[in-house]
């Protein structure tokens, strides 16, 4: 089975309900061929719906036996599973309920599905009449009414008789509309729109209308309309809180067939919201006060597309994370490990053979995996960035010390051989590494996932979200490992080709372990980078580049029988020569951008070339915040938040490629930019973070005009500035 073939949880396991009586319930579920239902303290069925209470479910017996992808005994149901569920009690006025049904099932001997929770709205019978015939129950059967002349001659009814408005709270944030067109008369498709009007922090978030029957009108031409019964599910954004009455506003529009239309019509309906423990998003309609049935809805983000595939499609999301991790293998958060494993294996010298390249390889990205996910997954329960934790000045000293050492074993300045007495702690723990231990190499490995690559990637966070909101550290650290592993694998080809490529003896091993020095000391600037920026770090890249031109001949003179490759050498020394000044020159000059040292000089002998930068307002505090949101919506402007840190490689590359750029500077100033520096990770920086579920930087939350967070908006990694400016755009056209 390819892992394009899964299918949906609900195409397979197509659950309904109906009400047998007053008393009784009736779920089923349609099993497709070859999928199997289980019964192992899984099925659980549950109501929002306030005065209802449900009896204990009649399960019929199954099929019972040991399933080898779950390990354990079950009862398993094919083809068709019907249960019986009592109503205990059902308070008067109650003609529909909300139930949530929980199920889990498999594909015969290929994979689980995660337990899912599936929601039915189940419309009771009427009450037995007591005489004369009772109006409509709210959501029940259709009202029975006098039968009226439908001809062109009959009056036509009253625009609350010809359309009948009903809805109910389904759920905290559901609502379900019904709309009832008399016989003879039909409702426009493009005509509905929906808010709350009387409930302070409830909006409409979004509506999903039914499909329609395409009619020639006489009034708009060929449209989409509605006869009969309709029912809209209609979502809301609302705050944490108790049951809450609140009151929703319809607009609509519709007509009697070939006679006449009527106005648009307003009807308002309340109901009673179920008790709601966390709040949820901001409603982002078009206008920001309503929504319009039928508008486009707003993208998700990255990480909650990816978190739904993961809950939705395990087995296909897996893939998906094993395939991001590839491409992330090639960002500057991953791409520094590269040197690392250079010189462990370099470090083998003659004794390297292919074979032994791979189990090293396979080691070091096996433990940085394991650390990755089991980091990961603590995240998601406990909401505490291990690697954030590791950034600390005194830790990242330690490991460039290491770096160093290994870049001047490299360059025969000391050897590092295998522990012995009259050796140092440092002497043994380096050996270790570049000897092809492979505890030492798993060490290695650990210590890389940790502190070489802090950033928060989409795919990190999607697991994240998922651990936290399922508590499924399975389901999520599953999709960590396939991440990392996929990371990984372009490690392994990597070092399998350097144990291949890598001389075994003579003069050439020793120039391509200085080559694997320079890259060792490159590896240990740029994490200094973390704790001391600005000049001194161009300082340190230009000396290391002019060594290195004059390492390859720069200075010398090449002789005229030289071979091409002597003089290739020299060439790319002269280069590395003239880069290297520039940067020291950058550095004199109080340049802080290493990438681009001679930015903002004076330009023939005139004042020195203006340098604009973006203005952030800083936040340290949940106070501060809320400060600078507020003053933003009395502006009447958008806001935008910007997790950053001087750790964070990813928010280094975005202040340097992305807030610089001109269009982006435009942009910002028509939004309130503000950035919480969460370098220290202090006790405050971690209160905020944890306020907006966020793991670590970079991330990037917007705020709208009155205030709101678009939650569906946030942006998690590295954006390159055509796709942040569309980015704003999209926020700016919120209203």
């Amino acid at each position: 089975l390819e892992f394009g073939e899964i299918r949906e949880y609900g195409d397979v396991f197509k659950v309904s309900a109906r009400a047998i009586s007053n008393e009784r319930l009736e779920v089923s579920w349609d099993i497709a061929e070859n999928y199997y239902l289980y019964n192992n303290k899984s099925l659980r069925f549950s109501t929002d719906t306030a005065g209802v209470v449900l009896g204990k479910p009649q399960i019929p017996e199954g099929e019972r036996k040991f399933d080898e992808l779950l390990g354990e005994e079950v009862v398993k149901y094919h083809q068709r599973l019907t249960v019986v569920l009592p109503l205990e009690s059902v308070s008067d006025g109650v003609d529909l309920v909300s139930l949530r049904v929980r199920s889990q099932g498999c594909l015969e001997d290929v994979l689980c599905y995660p337990p899912t929770e599936q929601l039915l709205a189940v419309t009771l019978p009427p009450p037995a009449p007591a005489g004369a015939a009772s109006l409509a129950d709210v959501f029940g059967q259709p009202a029975a009414r006098p039968v009226r002349d439908q001809s062109e001659n009959a009056p036509a009814l009253a625009p609350d008789e010809a359309f009948v408005y009903e809805a109910i709270g389904l759920a905290p944030e559901s609502i379900l509309v019904r709309f009832t067109a008399q016989p003879g008369y039909y409702l426009y498709r493009d005509k509905f729109s929906f808010r709350i009007t009387d409930a302070s922090g409830f909006k409409v978030r979004d509506v999903v209308l039914p499909q329609g029957t395409i009619k020639d009108d006489p009034e708009f031409g060929p449209i989409e309309v509605y006869f009969g019964q309709i029912e809209v599910p209609v979502q809301v954004s609302r705050p944490a809180g108790p049951e809450q009455a609140i009151t929703l506003e319809a607009d609509y529009q519709g007509c009697r067939d070939g006679d006449i239309c009527y106005p648009p019509q307003t009807s308002s309906a309340k109901l009673v919201m179920s008790a709601a423990n966390t709040a949820t998003g901001p409603a982002v309609p078009a206008n920001g006060l309503e929504a319009k049935a039928g508008a486009a809805k707003q993208p998700a983000s990255e990480q909650d597309t990816l978190a739904q595939m993961l809950l939705n499609n395990p087995a296909g999301a897996l893939l998906a994370f094993f395939m991001a991790g590839i491409l992330l293998a090639f960002t500057p958060c991953v791409f520094p490990m590269v040197p690392i494993l250079s010189g462990i294996i370099a470090g083998q010298g003659e004794r390297m053979t292919t074979a032994r390249a791979f189990w090293l390889s396979l080691v070091y990205v096996l433990a940085m995996a394991v650390t990755y996910t089991v980091a990961g997954v603590l995240a998601g329960l406990f909401g505490q960035n291990l690697q954030a934790l590791f950034q600390n000045p005194w830790i990242l000293g330690f490991f460039i010390a290491i770096f160093i050492a290994l870049a001047l074993s490299m360059f025969g300045f000391f050897e590092l051989q295998l522990p012995g007495r009259l050796q140092s702690r440092l002497s043994q723990a380096s050996n270790q590494q570049t000897g092809g231990s492979l505890t030492g190499v798993a060490v290695m490995g650990f210590l890389s996932a940790l502190i070489v690559g802090p950033c928060v990637a989409p795919p990190l966070a999607a697991a994240l979200i998922v651990i936290g909101a399922s508590g499924s550290a399975v389901l999520g650290g599953s999709a960590l490992f396939a991440l990392s592993m996929g990371m990984g694998v372009p490690l392994i080809l990597f070092g399998m080709s350097a144990g291949k490529l890598v001389p075994k003896a003579g003069p050439w091993m020793d120039a391509i372990k200085a080559g694997f020095g320079v890259g060792l000391l490159a590896l240990a600037i740029w994490m200094l980078e973390r704790i001391v920026q600005g000049p001194v770090i161009l300082l340190l890249w230009g000396v290391l580049a002019i060594a290195s031109g004059v390492y390859l001949g720069a200075l010398e003179r090449v002789p005229d029988a030289a071979s091409g490759w002597r003089r290739l050498w020299k060439s790319i020394g002269l280069v590395l020569l003239l880069l290297g000044s520039m940067e020291i020159i950058g550095a004199a000059n109080g340049s802080h951008d290493w990438m681009k040292p001679l930015k903002g000089m004076q330009v023939s002998g005139g004042m020195p070339a203006a340098v604009e930068h973006v203005t952030f307002k800083r936040i340290k505090s949940l106070e501060d915040l809320d400060a600078a949101v507020a003053q933003a919506e009395q502006a009447g402007q958008p806001a935008m938040l910007d997790f950053y840190a001087d750790w964070c490689v990813e928010c280094l590359r975005m202040e340097r490629n992305t807030f610089a750029q001109p269009e982006i500077r435009a942009l910002f100033r028509q939004i309130q930019p503000m950035q919480a520096d969460v370098t220290e990770n202090d006790d405050i920086d971690r209160a905020l973070m944890r306020k907006y579920g966020i793991i670590g930087p970079p991330a990037i939350l917007f705020f709208d005009r009155h205030g709101q967070e678009l939650k569906n908006m946030r942006l998690v990694g590295y954006f390159e500035p055509e796709e942040f400016a569309e980015h704003l755009e999209r926020v700016l056209e919120i209203r």
